[in-house]
């Protein structure tokens, strides 16, 4: 999961609860087998969360082409010490952070638990 650790965007699907899909483009974040994603509160993509609890997230390269794609259940931290835990890892890896800083309880994070996964382009020559 070192590819995941080090991109630091990726697509990210959620649907609504009549199915219809949304994808948009965001920071994400794996530590310890599990994927956060910080969101906003007023965004499409945590009503559909709300809806329905489940995404999936790919991140890919072209050069060379790989990818990673992600499916799972997710629930929302919105305070707490695991909350603050992540806040602190994503200071730590995006500089816009630095730039837009939130305090605990002004935007959640979406807590993906994997269920499926597959990756292309990392076989080993």
């Amino acid at each position: 999961m070192q590819y995941l650790d080090k991109s630091e965007i990726c697509r990210f699907a959620t649907a609504s609860k009549d199915g219809q899909p949304h994808v948009v483009p965001v920071s994400h974040l794996y530590n310890d087998g599990y994927i956060y994603v910080a969101v906003d509160y007023k965004t499409k993509k945590l009503k559909n969360l709300r809806e329905n609890p489940k995404a999936a997230m790919i991140v890919d390269s072209y050069s060379p082409m790989r990818a990673v794609m992600i499916q799972g259940s997710v629930k929302l931290l919105e305070k707490g010490e695991e909350y603050r835990e992540i806040y602190k890892l994503f200071h730590s890896k995006f500089a816009w952070v630095h730039r837009d800083p939130w305090k605990e309880g002004e935007a959640p994070f979406v807590k993906m638990t994997p269920t499926h996964k597959v990756s292309w382009g990392f076989r080993t020559r």
